[in-house]
């Protein structure tokens, strides 16, 4: 039985995520991802200046006349949507956690592509895979895709994107648009994502959190690794240890940017203490204009 406070908190994000897509970007959405395929339409009689190749034998010779096969632009899309609970999700030193941030993100891209007449599935991965939702559409598949994001609990302590992207490949048999949201703290996955890539259209969805880049002097303070369980603790006024720090994050973010251009994967940076808008924003602006270029 749901308690009245999930249903409240489902609520006020369908509520709030939904009227974002009417709004702003149910448009931008339709413009950036359109369906790729060809598929099946009808047969018809050959006609002078048609392809040999489209001509349907099978028909042609029970007709006694050549009949090709014609096929129209595939529109329907399938959306999934891959979500990291690892522990390190559950961190945040703003306005929210990173998990919070990434499960409102998860709702507007489920109602922008259920508006678009598109079907949406869910994958919860730590560093295996945890809940599976196949895609389908509709308000109330929506709402328990918005419901796991939200309140799922997850066994697995570490973060493996090579896992997600194996199970991935193994359920689904067309391409798809595929978003990958979490921190990446991850074993190494670019041989992977590059073949996933191939398949499916995929958009890696980086979550942070400013302390994740940036120490500020506030003493000797305890940390603790939440995949690892290890705690230690630092001094956090020594100006040596937090520019250490500050390069080693700047280090680490520019080799990610790095390894997804690498294998062409587009990315949209998220952060706690900044609205998504306007990393959504930016993102379908990037895509519209690479597409007109096209």
């Amino acid at each position: 039985m749901i308690s009245k406070e999930v249903l409240k908190n489902i609520r006020r994000i369908q509520i709030t995520t939904s009227r974002m897509v009417n709004d702003v970007f149910a448009g931008q959405y339709q413009s950036v991802f359109k369906g790729k395929g060809m598929e099946f339409d009808e047969v018809r009689e050959y006609q002078p200046g048609d392809e040999i190749r489209s001509i349907d034998w099978n028909v042609t010779a029970r007709m006694g006349n050549p009949y090709v096969k014609k096929f129209v632009e595939e529109r329907e899309l399938t959306v999934m949507l891959l979500l990291d609970m690892s522990p390190s999700s559950f961190f945040g030193t703003r306005n929210q956690l990173k998990m919070r941030l990434a499960a409102e993100l998860c709702s507007v891209l489920a109602f922008a592509a259920i508006k678009n007449n598109d079907k949406v599935g869910f994958i919860a991965f730590t560093d295996k895979v945890e809940k599976f939702i196949p895609a389908r559409k509709g308000l109330r598949h929506v709402l328990r895709i918005i419901s796991e994001a939200l309140y799922f609990k997850p066994k697995g302590k570490k973060t493996d994107i090579n896992v997600v992207l194996e199970y991935l490949n193994k359920i689904t048999t067309r391409k798809t648009v595929v978003f990958i949201i979490s921190d990446f703290y991850s074993p190494d996955f670019k041989k992977m994502l590059a073949v996933s890539n191939k398949r499916h259209d995929i958009v890696a969805v980086i979550v942070s959190d400013p302390r994740e880049t940036e120490l500020l002097d506030a003493g000797i303070v305890k940390l603790e690794d939440l995949e690892s369980g290890e705690t230690f603790m630092i001094d956090t006024s020594d100006i040596d240890l937090r520019k250490e720090y500050n390069q080693n994050a700047k280090q680490r973010q520019a080799q990610r940017k790095m390894l997804f251009s690498s294998v062409s994967v587009d990315t949209i940076e998220m952060r706690t203490d900044m609205p998504y808008t306007q990393s959504l924003f930016r993102f379908f602006r990037s895509r519209e204009r690479r597409l007109r270029i096209r």
